[in-house]
């Protein structure tokens, strides 16, 4: 049993009382304050479509304001519209198109995968993963709505339901897999290291970086690369990729360990760096989309939207377009 307060504030009165209800599960109950009185009625723990209907002293009832449920004393209640608990119950299938869109989430610092441009004056989120997205949101015939965060927090976001799958350059690896679930692999990509120009025929291994201060992006797999090749690196991680790029220009750390295209994008960027010679080539892994666990009919539509626009061509002109939108926005 659930003890509400709920505070109204009457015109009238020119006072706030604080009511009590006892709430039960998918019942009706009654709040006497006073002269009046509030139905409430809920459905599971789902307070967000919760009606007051005030029956009241005549004359009154447009001058109550229900100011707001305070406090909910109850172990286990999350908060009042949970979309975690609706997708639960439904299905992130069901609720996308329930709900009319798409929610996608990623780390828009990572060209050409997906980065910001102005496009008509206005700040605009594109990219190859973008464009993957919107193949699927077409194919699930909703709209499509990015919700930009930083990297480390995209995977705990899909539990939470917070964003329906991400899309976001991310490398399905086994302690991913323990969390969610993932699609088909869609690009597969060697990952290397981002140096000042000086330093670009300075390490012809990663080996080399053996001891010295390397960055990657917090939560990635180039993260978990450089603690496993180069020995005692004094890692700095950062969720954000530009932040890295900074570190790296003001010496505060001598290679960022990234994505090789991710890289030459940098440099496109930042004249005064370089990719340097060392290649990891992934042979076993590569980009994948993940999705809450236990949504089997979203992983298939996902993974026969990947299939058809690999086979016929498609995806390989959205990567071609990103890389030259995100060469053309450095030019700009």
């Amino acid at each position: 049993m659930l003890m509400l307060y709920i505070i109204v504030y009457s015109k009238i009165y020119k006072k706030v009382t604080i009511g009590k209800l006892l709430w039960k599960y998918k019942k009706n109950y009654c709040i006497n304050i006073n002269a009046w009185c509030i139905i409430m009625r809920v459905k599971k723990i789902n307070m967000h479509k919760f009606m007051g209907v005030f029956n009241m002293k005549k004359g009154i009832i447009k001058n109550v304001i229900v100011t707001g449920l305070i406090s909910i004393m109850a172990v286990g209640l999350a908060g009042c519209g949970n979309s975690a608990t609706k997708k639960e119950d439904t299905g992130v299938l069901d609720s996308i198109k329930e709900s009319g869109k798409l929610v996608v989430g990623l780390s828009a610092d990572y060209a050409p995968y997906e980065f910001h441009i102005i496009e008509n004056g206005q700040d605009k989120i594109v990219g190859f993963d973008v464009s993957l997205a919107k193949e699927i949101a077409d194919e699930l015939d909703v709209e499509l709505e990015i919700k930009e965060m930083d990297f480390d927090a995209l995977i705990t976001a899909l539990p939470a339901g917070k964003v329906d799958m991400v899309i976001s350059g991310m490398n399905p690896t086994e302690k991913r897999k323990k969390a969610v679930d993932f699609s088909d692999i869609y690009y597969t990509a060697n990952h290397g290291i981002l140096v000042r120009a000086e330093d670009a025929d300075k390490y012809t291994n990663f080996s080399d970086l053996d001891g010295l201060k390397v960055g990657a992006q917090l939560g990635s797999t180039q993260a978990e690369l450089a603690s496993t090749l180069i020995k005692d690196a004094n890692l700095q991680l950062l969720s954000n990729v530009n932040n890295l790029i900074l570190e790296l220009k003001s010496g505060k750390v001598d290679a960022v360990v990234m994505e090789v295209g991710v890289a030459q994008m940098a440099v496109k960027n930042n004249p005064e760096l370089a990719v340097g010679k060392p290649v990891y080539e992934e042979t076993d892994s590569g980009n994948a989309i993940a999705i809450a666990k236990g949504n089997e009919d979203l992983v298939k539509i996902v993974n026969g939207v990947i299939s058809r626009i690999t086979e016929d061509g498609t995806m390989n002109k959205y990567i071609e377009e990103a890389t030259i939108l995100s060469s053309e926005a450095v030019e700009e």
